[in-house]
């Protein structure tokens, strides 16, 4: 029985606690699914689950003894629950996972609040809305947000909230619409959907929400920044707030344990630790600098192979622990040098670096290539090239290679 034409009861549209509800299994058929699991697509007379949609997340529960994995709306308007068993004809019984639902009535209601306070006191309309799992955005079309605005705007909902203002649910049509101060007018056929937070907002909107402010129960801006032309705004409402407000309290407490502070001399601990460890990297990169000019100076002394009179000076050295920035510092130095070509390894993750002075005739790139083919990777330009290989072994044997090819 194709699941394709009909048109379902939507229960959540008149009331968004309703948990348990009694419906007829009109259509079902099997479904693929992405990881192989057995999946069913099931169609009812009348449902209190809601579908993806409106930037809100599908409700998940029981249709009797069967799983409720995702709610789908089709472009017909037919709601397919998407289950883990199949269904003959006939009465069932829908349980709503109640704290998902709840949560989802909380970010879904302090979104639309939030939106209508940058509304409000900027001007700044909100052109989408996702609810996340742990977060949940908006989009504001603004020139620019400041901290102190988001401050404001975050003191304004909580006052709302705790004003504890009703929340109601009527239904329009497009002329009357127009007539209500909505924040956003929607073009369609047939009655239109509005929510309203009492002296504050209208909306057309589709999803669930909570029946009065005051059960938002606290909303939390948690980062903004720039998409494209649009403004990102993170926020959390109701037991979201309180475990987001939680986790910064552990952090804040375990970084001033950390650092011997109480948490209010925090930001000064943190700007003293980073310009001393500013310091450090500044004096450790001249300290590295260094070593490298005198190693450079000790391997032309003591591990320059010799080819053919007037031929180039060859440097050639395989490391246990060099990391791949010191290999090609020490590349560079020795390279510095007149008529000197470089041949270096690393057995601390296989990195190779082959260099030569410059107006040498040689092509490193092409050295490497040939000396890494089907064991490593690596290119670069004619005077310096760098790569890797996977099996350390070979180490050696590569750079063997590569001074009998430069002295052939």
């Amino acid at each position: 029985m194709p699941p394709s034409t009909t048109t379902t009861e939507r229960l959540y549209y008149s009331d968004s606690y309703l948990r348990d509800f009694d419906a007829l299994v009109v259509a079902s058929e099997p479904a693929p699914s992405a990881q192989g699991e057995q999946r069913f697509h099931i169609v009812l007379d009348r449902t209190a689950f809601y579908p993806n949609s409106g930037g809100q997340p599908h409700d998940t529960g029981k249709l009797s003894l069967a799983t409720v994995h995702e709610v789908i709306e089709r472009d017909d308007g037919t709601i397919v629950h998407v289950t883990d068993m199949p269904f003959p004809p006939g009465p069932t019984h829908g349980s709503i996972k109640w704290p998902r639902r709840f949560d989802h009535m909380q970010q879904h209601s302090g979104q639309h609040l939030l939106s209508a306070a940058f509304l409000e006191r900027f001007n700044w309309p909100t052109v989408s809305f996702h609810l996340g799992r742990d977060v949940s955005t908006i989009d504001l079309s603004a020139p620019s947000i400041e901290s102190a605005q988001l401050e404001l705007i975050e003191v304004r909902t909580n006052e709302i909230i705790t004003e504890d203002r009703p929340i109601t649910v009527r239904l329009c049509t497009a002329a009357e619409l127009s007539t209500l101060g909505v924040r956003k007018v929607v073009e369609r056929d047939g009655p239109i959907r509005v929510l309203e937070i009492e002296g504050y907002d209208r909306q057309p909107c589709g999803g669930t929400h909570v029946a009065r402010t005051g059960q938002i129960g606290a909303l939390l801006l948690r980062k903004c920044e720039k998409v494209k032309q649009n403004w990102r705004v993170e926020f959390v409402c109701g037991a979201r707030a309180i475990r987001a407000a939680r986790t910064d309290q552990s952090l804040l407490a375990d970084s001033a344990r950390l650092l011997s502070c109480g948490q209010p001399e925090l930001p000064d601990m943190l700007r003293r630790a980073l310009e001393e460890r500013q310091t450090s990297h500044r004096a450790r990169q001249r300290l590295v600098e260094h070593l490298a000019g005198v190693e450079a100076l000790l391997l032309l002394a003591t591990e320059l192979r010799p080819g053919k009179p007037g031929a180039p000076r060859i440097v050639q050295r395989v490391f246990d622990e060099a990391d791949p920035d010191y290999l090609r510092l020490l590349a560079t130095k020795l390279a510095a040098e007149s008529n000197v070509q470089v041949l270096l390894g690393s057995r601390a993750g296989g990195h190779i670096v082959f260099a030569q002075s410059a107006g040498l005739p040689a092509d490193m790139n092409a050295l490497l290539k040939q000396c890494l083919a089907g064991t490593g990777k690596g290119g670069g330009t004619c005077d310096f090239a760098q790569g890797s290989v996977a099996d350390l072994s070979v180490l050696s044997a590569i750079l063997a290679r590569a001074l009998d090819s430069l002295r052939s």
